[in-house]
């Protein structure tokens, strides 16, 4: 449930939410198909991103601890002492190393408007996992947003959107089972994730920062395992642009930055978020892509746009009606009595 804020700071979190979902697709789309220069390794962008995460998270630890005295205690007993917990976190690392590999491969096979109303299969995946996992229910509406969207990404996906200004070698099949691991991967990491954290009292941060060192341990793994010889014969940072930083860095910030817009907002705003960064997409794949609009991606565009906003509504609070009921009853049984 969002917290009561302002209604400035819950636009600005929609608004910083929007661009960087937005941005990050776009941006990683033109590294990795349009811009000059030698193609960096994806393995190791993933790696310098869960770096980066570490250290932003060391640092609001750190904040949230008030002194170097508390926030060494904190590391000692949390990280240090308690290997279980570092075990249990491996496991949510493994598979948002995966997904954000996926990522990479998926927006280099595809334009970053069908990527992103594509990748809104990830909330059908979540809900799933959300029942399954966490014992949730979801009402008969947030079921027909679901199928809806499913339907929607059909259409955006029956005949994909073809980019004029993409020249490289594309495989769409190859872009779209792509994002189809990433989804899997986000509902199950997601819902895996909020289950660890309600499971105990540790700070969000804690739990970050143990996923962070697993997932610094896993992406450098999967660095060597697919691109070892290539980083050993042309370095770690082969390839690397401002570009590309920019990527890396928002690829950090957006993870970090999700947990704030959970506390403060709620799903109608996010799924205003998740809408307002398609159309944002949309308009810079044409720019920049020379994205060609048809009937079909249109109309699968509104569908997932519609769907998103109708998942997000709150649940119908029925349990008031049948007290109103009996007030009724008991008011027109005073009547008759006088």
């Amino acid at each position: 449930m969002a917290e009561n804020v302002s209604v400035g700071f819950k636009v600005y979190c929609l608004t910083v939410m929007t661009l960087v979902a937005a941005t990050y697709t776009v941006a990683l789309r033109y590294t990795r198909t349009i811009s000059s220069g030698d193609l960096y390794f994806s393995t190791t962008a993933v790696c310098v991103t869960e770096v980066i995460k570490l250290i932003l998270s060391l640092g609001m630890l750190s904040k949230e601890t008030g002194s170097l005295n508390r926030l060494k205690n904190a590391l000692v007993e949390h990280i240090f002492l308690s290997p279980k917990e570092l075990l249990k976190l491996s496991i949510p690392s493994v598979v948002y190393a995966i997904q954000n590999n996926m990522a990479f491969l998926a927006l280099s096979n595809l334009d970053a408007a069908v990527y992103q109303v594509t990748y809104q299969l990830k909330i059908p995946c979540t809900a799933l996992c959300t029942v399954l996992m966490l014992n949730r229910s979801l009402s008969r509406l947030q079921w027909g947003s679901v199928f809806m969207l499913c339907f929607g990404v059909t259409l955006v996906q029956w005949k994909p959107a073809e980019a004029t200004k993409v020249q490289i070698e594309q495989n769409p099949l190859l872009g779209f089972t792509a994002i189809a691991i990433a989804v899997l991967c986000s509902g199950f990491a997601g819902v895996y994730f909020e289950k660890v954290l309600k499971s105990s009292d540790t700070s969000l941060w804690v739990r970050n920062i143990q996923m962070y060192i697993s997932g610094i341990v896993i992406t450098l793994l999967a660095v060597f395992m697919n691109d070892g010889e290539k980083v050993l014969e042309k370095g770690f940072f082969f390839g690397y642009t401002p570009w590309v930083c920019f990527v890396v860095l928002l690829a950090s910030m957006g993870g970090l930055y999700t947990s704030v817009v959970v506390k403060y907002t709620d799903n109608i705003m996010k799924g205003f978020s998740a809408a307002a960064a398609i159309v944002l997409s949309t308009v810079a794949s044409v720019v920049l892509f020379g994205l060609q609009i048809t009937i079909t991606f249109a109309s699968g565009t509104l569908l997932v746009c519609v769907s998103i906003y109708l998942y997000g509504l709150p649940k119908l609070d029925t349990s008031k009606v049948p007290r109103q009921e009996e007030d009724d009853k008991e008011l027109k049984a005073k009547l008759i009595t006088v």
